[in-house]
């Protein structure tokens, strides 16, 4: 129990940067916010960082975040760090015009282009709208959801330091075909105080509305140190449609604790790609919450990973009410010394007759030195249901290999070519074009890498 003491004191070192905030800083937002502030430093605080003794942190030792000095940030971070030219990489065309930029969780103007949305869309900062037309509005949404499990401590210090962040609301029957683009750059300033942003995104989606919002986390650079722990809460109303990509590509020596929170109403389908690319350690949990008969949600994942690099997913998918349906597909590709771990729970509450549920976390072996821990587990309190899940750790089939170096392909050129198909599905998956392209780009540059070992 030392080891949890010892990490569990340093939690202090936030508290103090919040209550030096509080006291240096006049506050900017409404007093209900800075009430939802205390109340979750004050959560942080009587259950500190989690230690491995805890079963969701069983195989992900976050006692390097606990213990890093990192510095919360709540001013404007975009001067000098890039100009709107060097930007063009981390953008798409598809979303011109409708790019949010933030940098190290701080809203960033001079890099961000919102016009020409239609009527019905609204894409602001955060901050700006908790006083505004909408303050009502995101009162009655902000940390609706994440507060309801005050247990986690990345919830209650992105909470805690609240600051800045974006609000997106497709009102009723609105249809949007440009996908709105949530772009978090970070980069650290300060080797010795690395910085800890922690943006907050709130997304409504009104009653038949139809969008598509891409969630993108980047390093500035390759290997610069901070921590990034985002949360997005998603409130998916009556047959409305909402697709979500989550582009994680920070540097390989971030941490990234992101937490993703969606309600799912009558009718009403919600679609998730999350992609892991990058940081030291990333960890995103996932809180889906099934309220409306006949909603669906669709939480597929890929992560590719390699030498230094510990990516986790633990989802909870809940079937709250009848004819419900859930899919979920994970797969990981881990090379070098990498480790991945998958965590999936489906429960089906009784009445939640007619459900749809099933789970697969497939991952592919390059190394020896490679390891993951993979846990789909169901939890079903209805007799009329149909659920399946299955987990696969496996290597790349030999008869395949066999049948292409046959046909005169290079062994390496072989295993990529294989390796590239396993991820396919997923990245098919992917409608926004260049999105796709720049991860069939990540990929085949990994592997490139590989070859060049």
């Amino acid at each position: 129990m030392q080891a949890a003491k010892e990490v569990t004191k340093e939690a202090s070192n936030y508290v103090a940067a919040f209550q030096e905030r509080t006291e240096s800083q006049k506050t900017d937002v409404p007093a209900w916010v800075e009430d939802l502030r205390r109340r979750a430093i004050e959560q942080f605080e009587a259950v500190g960082f989690p230690v491995t003794d805890v079963e969701d942190y069983k195989y992900t030792n976050v006692a390097a975040i606990a213990r890093g000095n990192f510095q919360p940030t709540f001013e404007a971070q975009a001067n000098g760090l890039l100009d709107k030219n060097a930007l063009e990489r981390f953008t798409y065309p598809e979303s011109k015009g409708s790019t949010l930029a933030f940098v190290n969780g701080i809203l960033a103007p001079e890099l961000s282009a919102i016009e020409n949305l239609p009527d019905g869309v609204v894409v602001t900062e955060l901050r700006e709208a908790l006083g505004g037309e909408y303050a009502d509005l995101v009162r009655g949404y902000l940390a609706r959801g994440a507060e309801a499990s005050g247990d986690d401590a990345f919830t209650s210090l992105n909470t805690a330091f609240l600051s800045s962040g974006a609000f997106l609301l497709f009102r009723r029957n609105v249809q949007v075909e440009q996908p709105i683009h949530l772009l978090f750059l970070s980069a650290s300033t300060d080797t010795a105080k690395p910085i800890a942003a922690f943006p907050r995104v709130l997304v409504i989606a009104e009653t038949g509305s139809e969008a598509t919002v891409i969630e993108d986390h980047t390093g500035i650079n390759d290997e610069e140190v901070y921590f990034s722990s985002p949360v997005v809460e998603i409130y998916v109303d009556d047959e409305a449609q909402l697709t979500h990509y989550k582009v994680q590509r920070e540097s390989l020596g971030a941490f990234h604790v992101a937490q993703t929170r969606a309600e799912v109403g009558r009718g009403s389908r919600y679609d998730s790609t999350s992609i892991t690319l990058g940081a030291a350690l990333a960890r995103h949990n996932i809180n889906m919450q099934l309220r409306g008969e006949g909603s669906e949600s669709w939480v597929d994942g890929l992560y590719i990973v390699g030498t230094g690099q510990h990516a986790d997913t633990h989802s909870l998918i809940n079937h709250r009410m009848p004819h419900c349906v859930s899919h979920q597909s994970y797969k990981g590709i881990l090379d070098g010394k990498s480790r991945g771990v998958f965590n999936g729970r489906i429960f089906v509450h009784k009445g939640a007759q007619q459900t749809d549920a099933y789970q697969s976390n497939k991952n592919l072996m390059l190394s020896n030195d490679a390891r993951v821990d993979t846990k789909p587990q169901l939890e079903i309190f209805a007799d009329d249901v149909k659920c399946s899940h299955g987990a696969t750790v496996g290597q790349l089939n030999e008869e395949e290999l066999f049948y292409l170096t046959s046909r005169g392909l290079r062994p390496e050129l072989a295993r990529n070519l294989l390796t590239y198909g396993f991820a396919e599905a997923i990245v098919q998956k992917i409608k926004v074009e260049s999105i796709k392209s720049q991860l069939d780009e990540a990929i085949l540059n990994r592997l490139h890498a590989r070859l060049e070992v």
